[in-house]
């Protein structure tokens, strides 16, 4: 396995591990398309072109893709790459699988997820419906400047698939509607082991924690219960959140909470088809301040209904709550097979063919320069908005 996130040469590094190992089969994991940023957007698939780029020069291997990127399109990624294969959704059955069948030299056609360069979609995509008969990384998989690092947050998906369709989000596509969980003793088992190996920091990487509350409840009972010494962040749906699950949050570890209430409108917040309101969001961020647990907020400016009054409106809310940091996104990106494509087509932003591998966003006419203006007028007082 060779990690490449935060590698300062990476070109080297790919040759000097493809050359030495000689393999038969590349995977490459692509997590993102782009950073999401309307302004002057980064546009990420162009590192894994050049890590491709480098294996075809050291090997004859074939090149599968694989990654939540990848699975929002994988037709055009796998073109855009010049790969072999790649499996959408969830590889740890299906990539196995494939190895199988290329090794005994067998067809390709059914393995779960998989598509073909010049053949197309092979095999539909399947979920696993038990997740804990898939394993968790070992520890030893992480490098000692990893360990040795303070700052090292070990990310840990305790659940898959979410319920809840926000207007633009591509959870669904990625892992479905239905949500899937390990069992909480399974994870506060994995979390002891990476703690007796030398990690105290961990981020559930979960789409949100608090859902279900009960599994939620149960997962830190059993981290409790442990007495295990750790320091841990998540996500938060500040709809439905109670005082109880937030204390247990604490008495666990939980050290900071980000909130995902994108806007401080009640009207925007219902035309993203969230199933919470400002009140809640309020309620949340006071319980969390009760408990001592660090709060990030997020504001995701410019969608479809965006007004100056409604922009204002948020940020009056959000310098009413008790955060510690505020992250502001203006321009919302558009994902397939999701409410705002939708409407990004019936107004004539994108076209309905559009495949939208290369980041095309979503911001309401007329707010443009008045948004860029008006948040470096707020945020110049304001050190903890992030931009």
């Amino acid at each position: 396995m060779l990690d490449l996130m935060g590698a300062e040469k990476a070109p080297p590094l790919v040759k000097e591990a493809v050359e030495a190992f000689e393999p038969e089969v590349i995977g490459i994991s692509v997590r993102n398309i782009d950073d999401q940023r309307m302004e002057n957007p980064r546009f990420l698939v162009d590192q894994a072109k050049d890590v491709i780029s480098r294996c075809r020069d050291s090997s004859n291997a074939h090149i599968v893709l694989g990654g939540s990127g990848y699975s929002i399109f994988p037709q055009s990624v796998l073109a855009y790459l010049n790969a072999d294969m790649g499996i959408q959704g969830e590889g740890e059955t299906a990539f196995p699988i494939l190895l199988a069948r290329i090794e005994a030299g067998s067809k390709l056609l059914g393995v779960p997820g998989l598509f073909v360069a010049g053949l197309g979609q092979l095999g539909i995509k399947q979920l696993q419906r038990n997740l804990d008969q898939l394993p968790f990384p070992d520890p030893n998989l992480w490098s000692a400047s990893a360990l040795e690092d303070s700052d090292t947050w070990v990310p840990i998906q305790t659940r898959r698939g979410c319920p809840m369709d926000c207007s633009y989000c591509s959870t669904k596509t990625i892992e479905g509607r239905i949500i899937r969980k390990r069992s909480a003793e399974t994870v506060a088992d994995m979390i002891q082991r990476y703690v007796e190996a030398g990690f105290q920091h961990f981020h559930f990487v979960d789409n949100v924690f608090n859902l279900p509350p009960s599994y939620a409840g149960a997962l830190c009972q059993s981290m409790v219960k442990r007495g295990l010494p750790v320091s841990w962040r998540c996500i938060l749906y500040p709809g439905g959140l109670d005082r109880e699950l937030v204390r247990i949050m604490a008495k666990a570890g939980c050290a900071e909470a980000s909130l995902g209430f994108e806007s401080g409108c009640d009207r925007i917040l219902r035309g993203m088809n969230k199933r919470f309101t400002t009140e809640d969001v309020r309620q949340a961020s006071e319980m969390l301040a009760h408990e001592g647990i660090r709060q990030i907020g997020f504001l995701l400016l410019g969608g479809p209904g965006e007004t100056k009054a409604s922009v204002e409106e948020s940020f009056a809310f959000v310098d009413s709550l008790r955060l510690e940091a505020v992250k502001i996104t203006v321009g919302i990106r558009i994902y397939p097979h999701t409410a705002l494509a939708r409407t990004a087509v019936q107004e004539g932003i994108i076209g309905p063919d559009d495949d939208l591998l290369f980041p095309k966003f979503y911001l309401t006419p007329g707010l443009e320069d008045w948004l860029s203006e008006t948040i470096g007028e707020w945020a110049g007082s304001r050190p903890h908005w992030i931009l």
